[in-house]
């Protein structure tokens, strides 16, 4: 069939097949049995393991990458954060892209124009719960942050669960997972201490949100790794006192946010997503799924220290351990209470409830210009409230105690100035939406298949307003090029691919569209990707008039799933 997006193909740019100074690797995605939580399950895997290989590079080199198919099923890889031509971007129905069809290969190459910290994943169904990696470019200068020892941490959630079993399970009861729910014992208690209208009321209000306030993760019964490691199996990282160690921490979660952090060490954050930041010492980092930061440590004492990365909705954690030797484990640190969501959590949604949604996205240039987009992004997600009854911490940000210095957007500042300063000259405005009674997560209240997609000319500069009317949070994701986000910095800000939009909140990113293509934007939590939080962000030919771009731009191209229906990408429902 054709590719919905397979007119730009050939503009993007196609590199051709040489042998690569990088040197080739060769991933095979096939299936495997391994030990989940103590069972056996059978799960897709990069050369037999979960996760696949770190892949290393060099600036400036030209990456060869082999994939080859032993399942019977469509796969593919995505190299997330990576700038390359958009059919080798790997995302099934984009850019002239098919997909890896059961029996063949796809060999990958492109010329490495960045250097950080960045991971790849197959962007096929529900793939990527398992199948996925790191990859480490080393910059073609000397780092300005130096280190004595470099660490990747890749964190992971797994389920011995088929991934197609956890979407039906979701599909047919969208509270399937979530093993809090509150019950009548709950009902009585808030009505003694705070009168039988008031909690009524506060049921009713969620019962009209078909939400309830446990649910801060969609999925329970994950077993959380550190590069593929279990808690009791500790992942150790060795150090001398003294020494300065970076840690390449990677979300490669399905569905988690992790709250990671160190006792007894600060943290530095040095970069965000690949890029270089000022240095940002902190105590935690909520790290959303698909987000990457590189930080520094300096272990003063000959002891072990607990890299401790625990779920937002406390129902378990990753860990490994800094230590002088392999064997050695830290002090466990206690664990926290989980959170309840409070209506504050939705204020800003109920207030843009009652909005013109189509009056809201055709507001002009000047009327965006009043408004205060670093403060959108900028809030501090370390505070938080506490119950007056359980005492149990209130609010999606809730989590860390009191005098914790928890990292926020607004601390980030790029390392350089940004390439382009230009106010944006136009603004684009999109909700994040969806049915939680059908378990569907759309954008502007349409799943992939029937969005229009975001179309936007070469060098043209715009700014993206996330607008997240739901009770989840969203890690938003855009191949191809990266968000700066509006924190308040003016000629510095942050360069990510990946901006968590929590809920009821609205976060603003800008962009120069610099990169010739059709994109996927998404949101990276897996189960929402494949229920519809997907459109298309298309970058335009220098040259080519709007008018020449017809909104269908042709037939999807759909190819069958593990569940036997179809899909595009992670398009499918």
């Amino acid at each position: 069939m054709i590719c919905r997006y397979a007119a730009y193909a050939l503009t993007a740019g196609v590199l051709s097949v040489a042998p690569a100074s990088a040197g080739t690797y060769q991933l095979t995605v096939e299936e495997a049995t391994i030990t989940v939580d103590g069972q056996a399950a059978d799960k897709l895997t990069i050369n037999g393991g979960v996760p696949g290989p770190t892949l290393r590079w060099r600036e400036g080199e030209d990456a060869t990458v082999i994939v080859i198919n032993k399942t019977d099923e469509e796969t593919s890889v995505h190299w997330h954060g990576i700038l390359l031509p958009g059919v080798m971007d790997g995302a099934p129905g984009f850019n002239g892209f098919l997909g890896i069809k059961p029996g063949e290969s796809f060999s990958y190459t492109f010329k490495l124009r960045q250097s950080g910290t960045y991971w790849y994943h197959s962007h096929s169904g529900t793939q990527d719960q398992s199948v996925l990696g790191a990859i480490v470019i080393e910059p073609a200068k000397a780092t300005p942050f130096k280190a004595s020892r470099d660490y990747v941490v890749l964190l992971g959630d797994i389920t011995a669960e088929d991934s197609d079993a956890v979407l039906r399970n979701l599909k047919a009861d969208p509270g399937y997972y979530n093993v809090n729910k509150r019950t009548l014992i709950d009902f009585a208690r808030d009505a003694e201490t705070q009168g039988f209208g008031a909690a009524l009321n506060d049921r009713l209000d969620w019962g009209d949100m078909l939400m309830d306030p446990t649910d801060l993760a969609d999925v329970t019964g994950y077993s959380f790794l550190v590069n593929g490691k279990t808690p009791e199996e500790n992942e150790t990282f060795v150090f001398k006192k003294g020494e300065r160690v970076r840690l390449r921490l990677i979300n490669g979660a399905a569905m988690t946010f992790f709250d990671v952090r160190i006792p007894g060490l600060k943290m530095t954050v040095v970069a965000s997503d690949g890029n270089d930041v000022n240095p940002v010492p902190v105590d935690e980092i909520r790290m959303g799924v698909a987000e990457r930061y590189d930080v520094i440590v300096e272990p003063k004492e000959d002891i072990p220290y607990t890299l401790f990365a625990e779920s937002i909705d406390r129902m378990g954690y990753a860990r490994a351990t800094l230590a002088t030797a392999e064997g050695q484990q830290g002090t466990m640190p206690e664990r926290r209470p989980r959170a309840l969501l409070s209506m504050a959590d939705m204020g800003a949604a109920h207030d843009m409830a009652g909005m013109d949604h189509g009056v809201m996205a055709g507001m002009d240039d000047g009327a965006m210009a009043g408004m205060d987009h670093g403060a959108m992004a900028s809030m501090d997600h370390g505070a938080s409230a506490n119950d007056a009854v359980t005492g149990r911490p209130l609010g999606w940000a809730a989590g860390a105690p009191p005098g914790t210095k928890v990292l926020a957007y607004k601390d980030l500042r790029a390392l350089r100035k940004n390439a382009d300063t230009a106010e944006p000259t136009r603004t684009i405005t999109m909700r994040l939406s969806g049915n939680m009674e059908r378990y569907v997560w759309t954008l502007d209240d349409a799943r992939f298949e029937e969005a229009e997609p975001i179309r936007v000319r070469f060098g043209e500069r715009v700014r993206l307003t996330l607008v997240n009317e739901t009770m989840m949070a969203h890690p938003m994701h855009l191949h191809g090029q990266f968000f700066e986000v509006e924190n308040g910095q003016a000629d510095r800000k942050p360069l990510k691919d990946t901006v968590i939009v929590p809920p009821g909140q609205t976060v603003s990113v800008v962009l120069t569209a610099r990169e010739v293509g059709a994109w996927p934007l998404h949101c990276h939590l897996l189960y929402h990707m494949v229920s519809g939080m997907m459109t298309a962000f298309i970058v335009e030919p220098p040259g080519v008039a709007s008018s020449e771009l017809t909104p269908d731009g042709g037939e999807v191209s759909l190819s069958p799933g593990k569940s036997g229906k179809a899909h595009a990408g992670h398009g499918g429902s």
